[in-house]
């Protein structure tokens, strides 16, 4: 499986899942969940197509965080609060890949202008979505 190259470069990381978009978002809410982080919110994109009488792949976004980590990054940039909570997509593509999609952390710090040790409380993203992607 390929991976889908319309990001690169904007700060968004997208690697492979060995399991479905479902059963994947299945797992990495499981995993959220297990770590103590507050799930806010999973959103089904491809289900509220249904509902409204269109068709796309599987495609689910889990918005979650801990206010311990994202409050420090807010009180040092107040623009930060335009992309917490930390959101990773589950998603599927025309040829039945699944992937797994989210901001990279040195995007978000370099957007916002931040130093890079009040990173160190989200950057156990990419570990957590690879757990999520085996």
């Amino acid at each position: 499986m390929s991976m889908p190259d319309a990001s690169a470069g904007n700060g968004v990381e997208t690697i492979a899942s060995a399991h479905g978009a479902l059963a994947t978002a299945d797992k990495l809410e499981a995993l959220i969940r297990a770590r103590g982080l507050m799930l806010f919110a999973r959103i089904d994109f491809s289900g509220d197509a249904a509902r409204a009488g269109l068709t796309m792949p599987p495609s689910q976004l889990l918005v979650f965080g801990n206010p311990q980590a994202g409050t420090p990054l807010m009180q040092a940039a107040p623009t930060v609060a335009l992309d917490p909570p930390l959101k990773v997509l589950a998603w599927e593509d025309a040829q039945g890949g699944s992937w797994l999609s989210w901001n990279a952390t040195e995007y978000l710090r370099a957007r916002h202008g931040l130093d890079a040790g009040l990173m160190q409380p989200v950057s156990g993203l990419p570990a957590l979505v690879e757990a999520a992607a085996r």
